[in-house]
Parts: structure tokens; sequence; C-alpha cells
């Protein structure tokens, strides 16, 4: 983050920011029982598309579902099964922020991912 501690500069350098720092906006807290199958203590981890979250706050609070997509301009997710329709009749994804989630399962298909939990592990074990 930035080190000064007004709330004006906070803002401004959030919205201000470049999208390879904004991906450290979209962090979600790790479920207990998530963290103690990996066998890590990190207390949250960043959203990825194909993550399962569980929604808990808001009009969609207990829903749970897989993550569509994770817009990190606006640091909000989109989550399989939290939709509205409109006046048409047409359904649409109702954007969740990720403040407001929390990850229950992760996708584990990539490979850096994978390092950096048993990265996690390691300092675990290390201890």
């Amino acid at each position: 983050m930035i080190e000064s501690s007004k709330p004006r500069k906070q803002r401004l350098f959030r919205y201000n920011a470049p999208m390879h720092s904004r991906q450290n906006f979209v962090h979600a807290h790790i479920s207990k029982d998530l963290a103690k199958k990996l066998g890590v203590k990190m207390r949250s981890i960043g959203v990825r598309k194909g993550d399962s979250v569980k929604v808990m706050s808001g009009k969609n609070r207990g829903k749970s579902g897989k993550v569509l997509s994770v817009d990190l301009k606006r640091a909000i997710v989109f989550v399989e099964g939290v939709n509205r329709k409109n006046a048409r009749g047409r359904e649409f994804q109702v954007p969740v922020s990720v403040s407001n989630v929390y990850i229950t399962d992760l996708n584990l298909t990539d490979k850096q991912r994978n390092a950096k939990i048993e990265a996690a592990k390691a300092v675990r074990v290390g201890k």
C-alpha cells in the first residue's frame, strides 16, 4: 500500500493503481476447513475464476457457487447462482464485492498458485 495514512491519499492510490497492483485488492478469507485441509495458516488468498465461494453479506447472503469472473477494476466477483431478473424478465449476474465473500474451495489447476500454497506450508512447518 502507500505510506500515507490519510484516507484521501489511500483512495487516490486505489483509484489510480495499475492492474498488476489491483490483483492484491481481490483477496478473500479462506474458510477454516479449507485452511486445515490444505495445511496452511493463511488467512486470505486471491480470488480466481473457478474458486468456490460463499456470500457472507447482502441480499444474497448464504448463497454458494463458483466464481465466473473477477473484475479487477471494480474489485468485484460474479458468482454462479447469484443473479436476478430485470423488468423484462431477463436474468443477469449480480456483482458481489470481494470483501463480502469467503473461499470454500480453491481451483488448484495453476502451478504458480500451488507453489504459493506449498511455500505457505513450508513456512508453517519451519516454525
